[in-house]
């Protein structure tokens, strides 16, 4: 089986061939420093064995459940998700949709199982104020509600944090309001802890400006995602790696029934 090397290790690899549990995509990506989103990195690859490990799908007769990824880079959670059977909407910025992502996903198609999700592009800014969204400029387009919300490797600066939340509880309320459920979607975020002010800042304001609350999950099930997925890895190829799950407290979620009735 083609081993799975750590993100940083193969930066300098323009087309990755990288297997996932029964498919073999190829990636795409650039190293040039234009943009973030453009090459693979640590927290899509933990992300994508921890879903796998320990979201089931059971397929039925109803629809399949929905995922909204934010800051999809080259692709990989997306085709990862499809994979399991989730219909996917894959979104970034315009300059990752163009150069990798979306170049990536179609490339890819082929490579999913039977009985694989759809996956759907989009470009989604965070720094446009959820109110000046429009989820129906294209009907064929993907749109809320989505029963879980994923993001990894997007917490690197200050001036993302407030933007990206916002975001993150947009969908989820948007989600909520419009599904028959009374649950929230969960929300997960991998993260790498390479300046510890600035994630503790990020948690923070996730939770007492956005109102989620916050669960860690615990390292010994991402080490056990990654031996069900065939990675050996050193401890320090994937040291700093954390996986957090948000949820939106009661506050808000009594919030719905307050938005329902004013309308």
């Amino acid at each position: 089986m083609l081993a799975v090397l750590p993100a940083h290790h193969t930066k300098h690899v323009p087309l990755l061939r990288y297997p996932f549990c029964h498919s073999l995509f190829h990636l795409a990506q650039l190293d040039n420093g234009a943009s973030n989103g453009t090459a693979l990195w640590l927290g899509a690859q933990l992300l994508s064995w921890y879903l796998a490990d320990n979201l089931k799908y059971k397929a039925t007769s109803a629809r399949r459940p929905r995922v909204v990824e934010l800051g999809s880079g080259i692709g990989l959670s997306a085709l990862a998700l499809s994979a399991m059977g989730y219909d996917v909407l894959a979104t970034d910025l315009p300059a990752v949709v163009s150069s990798v992502l979306a170049d990536n996903i179609s490339r890819n198609v082929s490579q999913l199982p039977l009985g694989h999700g759809t996956i759907q592009v989009r470009i989604l800014d965070w720094s446009v104020p959820p109110e000046q969204w429009s989820w129906n400029d294209d009907t064929a387009t993907m749109g809320p509600p989505f029963d879980l919300i994923i993001s990894s490797d997007t917490i690197y600066s200050p001036d993302i944090i407030s933007p990206l939340f916002r975001t993150v509880h947009a969908l989820t309320r948007m989600s909520l309001i419009s599904s028959p459920s009374s649950r929230p979607p969960p929300v997960y975020i991998c993260l790498e802890r390479r300046d510890p002010t600035l994630i503790n800042r990020s948690l923070s304001n996730a939770e007492n400006m956005w109102g989620f609350t916050l669960d860690r999950v615990p390292h010994k099930k991402l080490v056990r995602a990654m031996e069900k997925g065939g990675v050996t890895w050193d401890k320090v190829d994937w040291e700093g790696i954390e996986i957090w799950k948000l949820t939106l407290t009661e506050k808000v979620l009594n919030a719905r029934v307050s938005d329902n009735i004013q309308q």
